[in-house]
């Protein structure tokens, strides 16, 4: 059976980007007849808004959205978490890392190298072990030379050298919170995740996840990156670039914008149309050939 899901982090309230990638992941299943799960990305303590994952739930209740399954919080799951990193740990893959970000970029400026996909890539420094007088910060996975590859549904083919794009990846940061690329991972194969739709703006953790993946003998889900939303300066839809929270009152009108910018072509009149309306017309309707093979667009 397909199985789905939505996991927005409680940040701030939700916004058209948000909705963008919920819809479609909420499409694609019930296309597929299969379940659709809402999971809270609340892992990282530091950058969560209080009330925002409830604010979150009866935003997603107003636009018509239900989950099929309870919702799960990451927070509540960190034994999880340790125990598939002692997973890992034990296949030798894992080391502990006592570098400061200040270090690894200071290592870097003397050892230019080319950028990976999140940047500067860690050069391996506690690779071979740590000094006499240095403790872990944080604790890191071997990629060595594993070559990933994968088609994604909309996007098409990648292959990526882990070594060469992404380097020793973190598993358990600095401030003891797990990384988000293994808590993902361990969550979408135990809610028993088949298909992954979400925005393009995380296409460049599908390797890494995929690697874990392997690693814990995880089934790897089926890809589908749809374009991320982009303001009129280029950047993304967030918390950071000011995006507008989901207007509550007129849940029709995003939702058709949601609809629209996914390429569906909705009627007009449906933005001033009951909710229930523009999902049944959404459900009818729904084409995910159409979603344009863009990691961004702009709204």
């Amino acid at each position: 059976m397909y199985r789905g899901r939505f996991a927005p982090s409680p940040t701030g309230p939700l916004h058209l980007g948000s909705l963008i990638a919920a819809v479609a992941s909420y499409l694609e299943a019930k296309a597929n007849n299969g379940v659709w799960l809402v999971r809270m990305e609340d892992l990282d303590k530091p950058r969560e808004m209080p009330g925002a994952a409830d604010d979150i739930l009866q935003t997603l209740e107003i636009f018509g959205f239900a989950w099929d399954e309870s919702v799960i919080y990451q927070s509540s799951r960190q034994q999880v978490y340790e125990d598939a990193l002692q997973q890992i740990r034990n296949k030798g893959l894992v080391y502990g890392c006592a570098c400061s970000r200040k270090e690894i970029v200071d290592s870097v400026g003397r050892n230019p190298q080319p950028q990976g996909l999140d940047g500067v890539i860690y050069p391996g420094t506690c690779r071979a072990g740590l000094p006499a007088d240095k403790a872990p910060r944080a604790w890191r996975i071997r990629t060595d030379d594993s070559i990933i590859s994968f088609d994604d549904a909309i996007q098409g083919i990648f292959i990526h050298d882990l070594s060469e794009v992404v380097g020793d990846f973190v598993l358990k940061r600095a401030d003891g919170f797990f990384a988000y690329q293994l808590a993902v991972v361990v969550d979408d194969a135990e809610q028993g995740i088949t298909h992954v739709v979400r925005g393009a703006d995380l296409l460049d953790s599908t390797s890494r996840q995929i690697y874990l993946q392997q690693v814990l003998g995880f089934t790897t889900p089926v890809f589908t990156h749809v374009p991320a939303a982009t303001n009129a300066n280029g950047e993304k839809l967030s918390k950071q670039t000011l995006a507008p929270a989901l207007d509550k009152k007129n849940p029709a009108r995003d939702l058709w914008r949601a609809l629209d910018f996914l390429s569906q072509h909705p009627p007009r009149e449906l933005q001033n149309s009951p909710i229930a309306d523009v999902w049944h017309w959404a459900v009818q309707h729904w084409n995910a050939s159409s979603i344009p093979r863009a990691r961004f667009k702009q709204y």
